[in-house]
């Protein structure tokens, strides 16, 4: 069925009065700012179209195709109507030159309403073949822009009469004239000829095949996601890259494949869009409501005098099936949160996402890590080095109908979020190789199949991986992972996880195992994971500049490793001081500020010191055995002393003093410990 002439006449009045009454100046400002040949979009919000006028609502649910088509046609005449006017107004009475313009502005929807019915997170059925959605997904594949012919003119061989013929989309835009002559005056001729393709130019648009798949974080566990095909016409071609996500709004169609004789005869699903939107800008963070932001502006009033108090109760909502592992859940935390990418004035990138890789014996909880990240982040991406190329992680070329595609690998899916790759050490040394790029310069070039383009791959790495055999603390880090240095000195941080045997720590963890022994009062005021989201996405907003304190003090920590006889040629190059740099950064994102302090500064410098296993100023660390402190502000107290005094920065550290002394007010006095220069981590602090 499809719309009879006096429900065509209806729809266009309706249209034309909602056209001038919400996009006149819209159209107005197209007309003039493009050429002839152009396409433009009005975007049309599809909720205020449908609250103007119900029954629209009800012929678009209807018949979208016919009602889009409409659409066009009314821009196209109230386009031509206001050209005109604009041209006597401008002749001032004089004959005005008829105004030729092409159809080019076409009604671009959005807005539709949030129901099951017209918006979906996973890829169509059948039964939505003809029906207008909204679909979101992943770009997995993009093809290369086509010119596509979409119509032709016929002659008649009898009667001469000349009409034109649209391309067939459901026989992949063939031409199949009638079986009889279309002359209203009779003609029962069944011979025609095409006057396409003489001196007259074909009447051509710009084509593109894209592939979209369903968001796998929106899917359940042991659930495969499945993609489909999106045709891209005019104005919509080359909006969207590999990687992005997106959501297409447009009609499912069906497609037959082309016939052959003793071949089966196969029908494909595309949805051919109308418009599309890339939602790579990290959609959730604009979305918080005023009352979420409140919410955590008045937790930080609360821990306003013991702010790492108030981390330390972030971090314990991180990961929390694991127990304990301070140092760890602050090394991910702060990895998760990122630094500040900046860009010089040659134009040179410096990147703000970190990396980090968890080195450790079998049962430590390094998946563990991984799995909750990849949960807690937006755009993440959850992959195994056992099945992984270098094609699955950056790339792939794939040849489909003849044409060669690009399909999106891991790194390119997760741009702009987290990619976790487990078991590391199990992809093969050239596949390793291939992520140098995409690690450093956050980008991938790519020559294959005639194709020279590059892909985004703005995305943080979170890898895990075990030693190659029994971790011996004797030998550098590279040896015992076989990792060559130019791979490992991509990683911000490298944290090692050693199992040794602690009884007292066996206790504690088989009783939390076993038991689940817990303070209720802890598990009550634990943040979920949905609020995680929300904070983590909320302090990506931020971007905290460094003070000149916290400058002098990871300047001075990195001279200081330099400098040292048994220091890491992998680990101690010029980019261990761009991490510090975004390591502190991170913390003071993660302390919900602004400006780089000096306490985000010994932050860093701590985690740095973990990471480079036997430092100089505190000492060899077991990260597993560290345990949430009880008294946080006294142990950072312990920390900056240390490091400030090991660093020869004594006027910071007076700096420092004086500012928690007024921070935490006369009743908290400032208590500097006098036991000992090293971190001693105690199972039985545990909180």
């Amino acid at each position: 069925m499809a719309i009879n002439a006096e429900q065509e006449a209806l729809i266009s009045q309706v249209l034309e009065s909602y056209i001038t009454e919400y996009h006149q100046e819209d159209v107005i400002k197209l007309s003039a700012a493009s050429g002839d040949d152009s396409h433009q979009p009005v975007v049309i919000n599809a909720m205020t179209l449908f609250e103007a006028n119900m029954e629209i609502g009800d012929y678009f649910n209807a018949y979208p195709n016919d009602v889009l088509t409409i659409f066009d046609n009314v821009l196209h005449k109230t386009a031509t109507e206001l050209s005109k006017k604009a041209s006597v107004a401008r002749l001032d009475g004089r004959r005005p030159k008829e105004p030729r313009m092409k159809n080019t502005l076409h009604a671009r929807i959005t807005g539709l309403p949030v129901c099951p019915e017209l918006t979906r997170d996973t890829i169509p059925r059948s039964r939505d073949v003809g029906h207008f959605l909204s679909v979101t997904g992943t770009v997995i594949r993009t093809s290369v822009a086509k010119v596509l012919e979409y119509e032709r003119d016929y002659v008649c061989a009898k009667c001469r009469h000349v009409f034109v013929l649209q391309a067939d989309f459901e026989q992949f835009y063939s031409f199949a004239p009638p079986a009889a002559c279309p002359n209203p005056d009779g003609c029962d001729s069944c011979k025609f000829s095409c006057l396409s393709g003489g001196s007259e130019p074909a009447a051509c648009r710009d084509y593109q095949e894209i592939k979209i798949q369903e968001q796998v974080q929106r899917l359940s566990v042991g659930s495969i996601p499945r993609s489909m095909v999106v045709v891209l016409e005019d104005d919509l071609v080359d909006r969207c890259k590999s990687g992005d996500d997106m959501t297409v709004y447009g009609v499912m169609c069906q497609r037959w494949k082309p016939f052959s004789e003793g071949s089966r005869c196969d029908v494909e699903l595309v949805l051919k869009a109308n418009n599309v939107e890339v939602n790579n800008q990290q959609g959730a963070a604009s979305l918080l409501i005023e009352d979420v932001q409140r919410e955590f502006d008045e937790f930080w009033e609360h821990y306003k005098c013991d702010p790492i108090a108030g981390r330390n109760q972030i971090l314990l909502s991180l990961c929390p099936q694991v127990f304990g592992m301070y140092v760890i859940k602050l090394a991910v935390a702060m990895v998760l949160a990122g630094g500040v990418q900046r860009i010089d004035s040659s134009g040179t990138k410096t990147r703000g996402e970190c990396h980090m890789l968890l080195v450790g014996d079998p049962g430590t909880g390094k998946s563990q890590f991984l799995k909750y990240a990849a949960k807690m982040m937006p755009r993440s991406v959850l992959t195994a080095g056992i099945g992984s190329t270098s094609a699955g992680l950056t790339v792939a070329a794939v040849k489909d109908g003849g044409d060669w595609h690009l399909e999106a690998g891991a790194l390119v899916l997760s741009d702009g979020g987290l990619c976790c790759i487990d078991e590391f050490n199990s992809i093969k040394e050239h596949d390793r190789i291939s992520i140098h790029e995409a690690m450093e310069q956050q980008s991938i070039s790519v020559a294959k199949a005639g194709m020279v383009c590059k892909l985004n791959t703005r995305t943080s790495i979170l890898a895990a991986t075990n030693p190659k055999s029994q971790y011996d603390p004797n030998q550098s880090l590279s040896v015992n992972i076989a990792l060559a240095s130019p791979l490992l000195s991509r990683f911000d941080v490298v944290m090692v996880l050693l199992d040794n045997r602690n009884a007292d720590w066996d206790r504690i963890i088989s009783s939390f195992i076993l038991e689940d022994s817990g303070p209720a009062s802890e598990s009550s005021t634990l943040w979920s994971m949905e609020k995680m989201k929300a904070y983590f996405c909320l302090i990506k907003r931020l971007q905290p500049q460094v003070s000149a304190e916290a400058n002098s003090i990871l300047s001075r920590y990195y001279q200081l490793q330099r400098q040292s006889e048994g220091r890491s040629a992998a680990r101690t190059t010029i980019r261990m001081l761009e991490s510090l740099s975004r390591l502190a950064e991170a913390h003071a994102r993660l302390m919900y500020r602004e400006t780089v302090t000096i306490e985000d500064a010994v932050m860093a410098v701590s985690v740095m010191e973990c990471s480079m296993q036997g430092g100089g100023l505190l000492g060899s660390v077991n990260a597993v055995l560290t345990s949430f402190p009880d008294d946080p502000g006294q142990q950072y107290q312990t920390q900056c002393q240390v490091l400030l005094e090991g660093l020869s920065l004594p006027h910071l550290l007076q700096k420092e003093r004086d500012r928690l002394r007024s921070l935490r007010g006369v009743q908290c006095a400032w208590f500097w410990s006098t036991g000992g220069s090293r971190i001693t981590p105690n199972p039985q602090n545990c909180t």
